[in-house]
């Protein structure tokens, strides 16, 4: 088997906010069944603010790997990784043992920055509205991105807004 691809997921406003006092600024449950389609069964990689920001932990059907440097952080059925290179390092053996194709990142935003440059795909959910928030996105690069597929939602009922999927691939 090749070597699983490093895919960041994330879902961002019109204005790049991926979040506001860590908790997302909208409510897309359409967007959160194709958070879980994507995310199932591959090990996820997070930070810790972002652990502590689920609402049910650990996300079940995937190895939760948390990025964190406080030696007394506590993620009950997660890993503990104190290092970029540690969570890699399990993720890309997990994945390899369980015959998936990717590692997902999660979030938050310094674990986005980190993981960017290194990453293969990007799942990316654009929120078609304009909100506030304390934490963005980094910019995707059209030069070092392109678009393989794309998708428009209609708000459904437990929706705030319309989004669209964009799945994002290194330009070669």
């Amino acid at each position: 088997m090749t070597k699983p691809k490093l895919a960041l997921v994330v879902a961002m406003s019109d204005n790049g906010v991926i979040g506001k006092d860590n908790t997302l600024p909208w409510r897309l449950r359409s967007d959160m069944k194709l958070f879980k389609d994507i995310t199932q069964g591959k090990p996820i990689l997070m930070g810790s603010n972002t652990w502590d920001s689920l609402p049910k932990k650990p996300l079940p059907g995937r190895l939760n790997l948390i990025l964190s440097r406080d030696l007394k952080f506590e993620a009950p059925g997660g890993i503990i990784c104190a290092t970029m290179f540690e969570a890699l390092d399990i993720a890309k053996e997990h994945a390899t043992d369980d015959g998936v194709d990717e590692i997902c990142v999660i979030g938050g935003a310094n674990v986005y920055a980190q993981t960017l440059p290194k990453a293969d795909r990007l799942y990316v959910t654009h929120v078609h509205a304009t909100v506030e928030g304390d934490t963005h996105f980094p910019a995707i690069d059209p030069a070092v991105w392109q678009v393989v597929r794309e998708e428009t939602f209609t708000k459904a009922e437990f929706d705030d807004h319309d989004f669209t999927l964009k799945v994002y691939e290194r330009a070669k």
